[in-house]
């Protein structure tokens, strides 16, 4: 009774890992993650190349975009239950993420369950390449250097939060909704970005639609953000 959980990484189906290629093409069963009905789920979009479909059984597992925490427990246990009832058929299980499973993924909530309530089932987690490690390949930038500091933030929740991990670090990777990043340029301006720091936009990474462009801090003034959609990433370095 196995369960494979496999990082798609960025975007690129030729960054997945042979590992993950050879369970994905293995695989009886795979499940992925999307925000609603009907709507294509991205990580499969990814691996979708490497899926006997004659064979493999593909089901979307919804992961609604809400707060309302109880709800989405609820969610997740019903995920986490549709998944063991297949791993116990006896079908090799596997569950597809963008990015990596441990970093800011579903994947997180359907192993609490699974860990919880289905202990018996053997688990395998295949690390995949988090956008922020394509996006500084793509950009041919470094993240950090010697003793510098790296904060990644993964939306502007919380804005006192983050004009804390800011003030905190050297270079700061901005994750997830690029509809934000407007908002973020003057928390950098506040928190000892200088005019002339590097911020490097992106989105869509790895993939054709891709965007990235570099700017300094006092170009990026008063000016439309390139990225807007949430699949975005944003690095700003304190000290070029």
């Amino acid at each position: 009774m196995k369960l494979s959980c496999i990082g798609c990484g960025p975007g690129d189906p030729d960054l997945l890992t042979v590992k993950a290629v050879d369970r994905i093409k293995r695989a009886d069963a795979i499940f992925t993650p999307t925000s609603k009905e009907g709507k294509p789920s991205i990580a499969l979009a990814i691996a979708k190349k490497y899926i006997d479909e004659s064979r493999t059984v593909i089901t979307h597992l919804i992961f609604p975009m809400i707060k309302d925490k109880e709800s989405l427990r609820l969610q997740w246990k019903t995920n986490s239950r549709i998944i063991a009832d297949t791993v116990h058929s006896g079908k090799y299980c596997v569950y597809l993420t963008v990015g990596d499973p441990s970093l800011y993924s579903t994947w997180n909530y359907i192993h609490k369950e699974l860990k919880e309530n289905y202990n018996d089932i053997n688990i395998e987690i295949i690390p995949g390449i988090p956008s922020f490690f394509a996006f500084a390949a793509q950009a041919k930038m470094s993240l950090v250097e010697g003793d510098q500091t790296l904060g990644i933030v993964p939306a502007c929740y919380d804005l006192d939060k983050i004009k804390h991990t800011v003030a905190s670090c050297d270079s700061i990777i901005f994750l997830k909704d690029g509809r934000y990043f407007d908002s973020v340029i003057e928390i950098l301006s506040e928190t000892g970005f200088s005019d002339n720091s590097n911020i490097t936009i992106a989105q869509d990474v790895s993939i054709d639609k891709e965007i990235l462009e570099t700017k300094k801090l006092k170009d990026l003034r008063n000016t439309k953000n390139p990225a807007g959609k949430y699949f975005s990433i944003m690095v700003a370095r304190k000290n070029d």
